[in-house]
């Protein structure tokens, strides 16, 4: 089934292209059908690169998905012009009265600063706090993972010695989750951050459950009993290129930082990085549209509690 963007969204184009299907407002309004509405408060600094990826996992399902974007309104995005904003974005005041069948919080590059620090950090308090009442299931992202954490558990982050980005192997801690279904006995993520947080505080908390790690990356996926409070440190939604872009980015303003670890063929910068992760980066916002959403979500959507 397809995914429901804005019709002049410029993920609409891009997902086109590659054979995803994409159902624009006007036709959309030629079914009677009730999609899962998913509400996207996108943090990135690359709000059309991540509305891109994020579209296209969601628009990889059975399922139809109407996809929403809303932005801090604290906080003014540096690399994205206001009339982008006016034309696909709202912000929490725009839709705080409705509710939604899934709510995805994504990372954001302020991991270094202390959450009490970040301009927005009331308001993202504030639209944690309504997602208890008002959405099914919410989908953290990196910082959106720890920030969440933070929020609903007290879980400090805590600085790592140097940046954690590269691509890694992972492995499932409770094999029986649902979200983890039709999961390989290995799987490799992406990951790019600065912070990370401690199994123990997690295993201290019993409404928690860590689902999956990494020896070297750390913890991955914890989920709360319900599976209404989702944490996911690493980044499966990016593109093939995206920590090369970072890297290089970084690599060209100076900033002492290694390459991305098991990424670059041979750790040669000059060869095509393969996507080695892009199979569970489906399945697992399959999983959790299917699971999580779909199969909790009631029909009458206002019914949430």
């Amino acid at each position: 089934m397809p995914i429901k963007l804005p019709d002049e969204l410029p993920a609409v184009k891009t997902l086109e292209a590659e054979n995803i299907f994409v159902m624009t407002d006007t036709r959309a309004i030629t079914q009677d059908i009730r999609p899962l509405k998913i509400l996207v408060l996108n943090l990135m600094p690359k709000k059309t690169e991540t509305e891109t990826q994020l579209s296209r996992l969601l628009g990889n399902s059975p399922l139809q998905v109407e996809f929403e974007l809303i932005h801090t309104k604290s906080h003014v995005p540096k690399h994205t012009p206001k009339e982008y904003l006016l034309a696909f974005y709202k912000t929490f005041d725009d839709v705080k009265h409705r509710k939604f069948d899934g709510l995805i919080i994504t990372g954001a590059p302020v991991e270094k600063m202390e959450f009490e620090d970040v301009t927005y950090w009331q308001e993202l308090c504030e639209i944690m706090e309504w997602s208890k009442t008002h959405v099914t299931s919410t989908f953290h992202i990196c910082w959106g993972a720890q920030a969440g954490l933070y929020y609903h558990y007290g879980i400090k982050k805590y600085p790592l010695p140097e940046k954690l980005s590269g691509v890694y192997k992972h492995t499932a801690d409770y094999k029986q989750s649902i979200l983890l279904r039709g999961f390989s006995d290995e799987f490799w993520v992406p990951h790019s951050r600065y912070t990370t947080v401690k199994r123990e505080e997690i295993e201290a908390v019993p409404e928690l459950k860590i689902l999956a790690s990494s020896e070297e990356a750390g913890i991955y996926i914890v989920s709360s009993e319900n599976g209404k409070q989702i944490f996911v440190t690493g980044h499966s939604e990016y593109d093939t290129e995206t920590l090369k872009n970072e890297y290089l980015r970084d690599r060209d303003a100076g900033i002492s930082i290694k390459m991305p670890k098991n990424y670059f063929p041979d750790n040669d910068i000059t060869k095509a990085p393969l996507n080695k992760w892009r199979a569970h980066a489906n399945l697992l916002y399959s999983n959790w549209l299917n699971y999580f959403v779909y199969q909790t979500t009631p029909y009458d959507i206002e019914t949430i509690e």
